[in-house]
């Protein structure tokens, strides 16, 4: 994949994020692509807004993209690394390419996904591990809660 073209990605799942932070919630965005570019779905964690511990990022988005007949060739674009829950998402539908915002401030599941045979591509965005340490160190109790910690 092309990572000028990651990155331009990558801003659709930054808006998704942002605008989670700004409601009160988690900061991550996703977007999934189709493998001709077109944007099939996006959003963002609202685990908070909704209440709803199932409504991460790259639910949202695949939520948003509706029913496909085949999910391969399609690339979900993530601004952190997903976790098991999303990671089993992307290998439940066959999602062939993951792209990682940021994979610094929490290592998810991006390593086991590449292990299976969907490429990855982690391209440690400074505007991405910007709004997540940002973001941790506001709202510890909040992350943590978030990622399955007490």
């Amino acid at each position: 994949m092309d990572i000028e073209q990651a990155r331009r990605w990558l801003g659709t799942a930054l808006d998704e994020a942002r605008a989670g932070r700004d409601e009160g919630g988690v900061p991550v965005g996703a977007a999934l692509y189709a493998a001709d570019g077109a944007l099939l779905g996006r959003g963002r964690n609202r685990r908070v807004q909704d209440g709803d511990p199932s409504a991460h990022g790259e639910t949202a988005a695949f939520r948003a993209a509706g029913r496909q007949r085949s999910y391969r060739g399609t690339t979900m674009v993530t601004t952190l690394s997903p976790c098991w829950y999303c990671s089993g998402l992307v290998r439940q539908f066959g999602i062939s390419r993951v792209v990682v915002g940021e994979a610094k401030t929490f290592h998810g599941g991006h390593d086991w996904l590449a292990e299976h045979g969907v490429e990855v591509i982690v391209l440690d965005d400074p505007a991405c591990v910007d709004l997540m340490r940002e973001f941790i160190e506001k709202h510890p109790t909040l992350w943590n809660e978030d990622i399955g910690h007490e």
